[in-house]
């Protein structure tokens, strides 16, 4: 057996040793910026997906499931998404905003009071829909009326608020579309009765106003509704109220609203607006919420079934809050 000594482990000369370390600290560099190159990757890959993200809630609308459907800003009136928003479709008792605007007119302006008593005529007492409950004869205040006109919907409400504000409903017709032209509402929105009910439901009644249907545009509906929100504010005390006593009746009547807190679809901010239904209009809704300093006004026409409408409400106001926030937090990381 050879001696172990006498095969000595070859030591590597200086400069080759320098070679291999050389050559070690250039792998471990490699693998370094490879590293590096990876991390950066993915870094950039979840800006992306943070970019992408940013950019479809801002521009990217939810499916809207209507006829037609809008949202604006109400303050300023701009236009966050519109579809259809311009096509004239029955609105139901969405319409009686319209009724509403000529009752404040008419308090505003002195000719009426809200506690003056308002009889009631044959027609409002049996006109179809949604009512009170009144009978020929009775008499309620204007107040009264008006509070279940909007919280409630109710049709025999409308009927005698035009009777008593205009002598008839056909007058009363003709002030509410002067009134539409006035609030710059297009020439595509007739109102052609004080309820929203079709034409045909007021043919029995020879003192209505049946010779047409009421037809408005998502768009005008919005319109009629800011208008009414920042000419009169003190009217979201009324839209918000989710019950209506009558003591006449020793009732109660619910709002029809189930947007507002309490309500099957509560929304953060919701206090109005005006639902509406009938077999040709589907069901609609106008609605109104603010948040952050933000209130915005959405209306969806035609929807399938009476939950939807506030389904498809809630995606737009989703949207537009969404879209209001980021834009407002942009700006103001820009200008810190």
């Amino acid at each position: 057996m050879e001696s172990i000594s006498k095969h000595p482990r070859q030591v590597p000369s200086s400069p080759e040793r320098s070679r291999q370390q050389t050559g070690t600290i250039r792998s471990k560099r490699t693998k370094h910026r490879k590293g590096r190159a990876r991390l950066s990757l993915l870094l950039l890959l979840f800006l992306v997906i943070l970019l992408v993200v940013f950019i479809a809630k801002i521009f990217i609308p939810p499916p809207i499931k209507a006829s037609s459907a809008i949202l604006i800003h109400a303050d300023t009136g701009r236009v966050l998404y519109a579809m259809h928003a311009d096509l004239p479709l029955p609105p139901a008792s969405m319409s009686k905003m319209m009724t509403e605007l000529l009752v404040l007119d008419a308090v505003r302006s002195g000719q009426h009071a809200w506690d003056e008593n308002v009889p009631i005529s044959r027609y409002a007492a049996e006109v179809p829909g949604s009512a009170i409950g009144m009978h020929e004869d009775e008499h309620y205040t204007l107040r009264q009326l008006f509070e279940a006109l909007i919280i409630y919907s109710a049709n025999d409400a409308a009927v005698a608020i035009a009777e008593h504000l205009s002598g008839s409903e056909a007058r009363f017709v003709e002030t509410m579309n002067a009134r539409a032209k006035e609030i710059g509402l297009s020439d595509r929105t007739i109102f052609a009765n004080a309820s929203g009910l079709p034409a045909a439901d007021l043919v029995p009644f020879a003192e209505a106003a049946s010779e047409g249907d009421t037809v408005m545009t998502a768009r005008d509906s919005a319109m009629l509704a800011r208008w009414l929100v920042n000419k009169h504010p003190d009217l979201l005390e009324v839209t918000s109220q989710r019950d209506l006593p009558v003591p006449q009746k020793k009732l109660s009547l619910h709002t029809t609203n189930l947007m507002l807190p309490g309500e099957p679809y509560s929304y953060e901010g919701n206090d109005g607006f005006k639902t509406g239904y009938t077999r040709s209009a589907g069901y609609c809704f106008t609605g109104t919420a603010s948040r952050g300093g933000n209130r915005l006004i959405s209306v969806v026409m035609g929807t399938g079934d009476a939950d939807q409408r506030f389904k498809e409400t809630r995606k737009l106001m989703d949207y537009g809050f969404d879209r209001q926030g980021i834009l407002s937090n942009l700006v103001a990381a820009l200008f810190k």
